[in-house]
């Protein structure tokens, strides 16, 4: 008989499980429990790079940038870890490891992250109630989304090369090519494919 995929198991359990783990950490899903993967160079790179502006654009203000080793609490049965997350709330400063009120949300996609990361978690994202930007970086093309947060809904703004990014509830801005640079992308697409099609050929 094959094992599930992934484990289910009550939040109790799951926040033991986080809690005590010294060598991973997991995300809880409604109920189903998924262990993070590492990533790639460019992954790690682009997340160390816009964490580096997102900090230098805050230094003077009250807010607060976190890296994905900090859990985000979206609701009573649903954690993640955000590739970087920004918090202006004071309750989110104190010592611990999970935060409640961000203001916004920056995953950066990798093969095995881009169903979720655009799927479920959008929607998780899009739904609560602090968060007014969830920004969207691709790791295997030159290629930024911004979901921002407006009265009527939410607004989405797409980047490729040559752009500059507006993040309108910081007031931050920063160039894609800079962002992006020194990562030749044509030779990760074409590893991408190869891995896609190995992958088919496997059961």
């Amino acid at each position: 008989m094959a094992l599930p995929e992934y484990l289910f198991m009550s939040v109790e359990d799951y926040l033991a499980l986080d809690n005590n783990s010294q060598d991973a950490r997991y995300e809880y899903l409604d109920g189903e429990v998924r262990m993070l993967a590492g990533g790639s160079t460019y992954h790690s790179a682009l997340i160390s790079r816009l964490g580096a502006v997102l900090e230098r654009a805050l230094e003077q203000s009250a807010c607060w940038t976190y890296n994905s080793d900090i859990r985000l609490e979206l609701s009573e049965s649903y954690y993640v870890y955000p590739d970087l997350s920004v918090s202006c709330d004071e309750s989110d400063q104190r010592l611990g490891s999970s935060i409640l009120h961000p203001c916004m949300v920056v995953e950066v996609l990798s093969l095995s992250t881009e169903a979720i990361d655009t799927g479920e978690k959008l929607r998780a994202y899009l739904t609560h109630p602090t968060i007014q930007e969830y920004v969207i970086v691709d790791s295997l093309s030159t290629w930024i989304e911004v979901y921002h947060r407006e009265e009527d809904g939410w607004k989405l703004r797409t980047y490729g090369p040559g752009s500059t990014v507006r993040l309108e509830h910081l007031g931050i801005q920063f160039d894609v090519d800079t962002l992006y640079r020194g990562m030749d992308l044509q030779a990760t697409r074409r590893q991408t494919k190869r891995k896609r099609v190995n992958n088919q050929g496997n059961f």
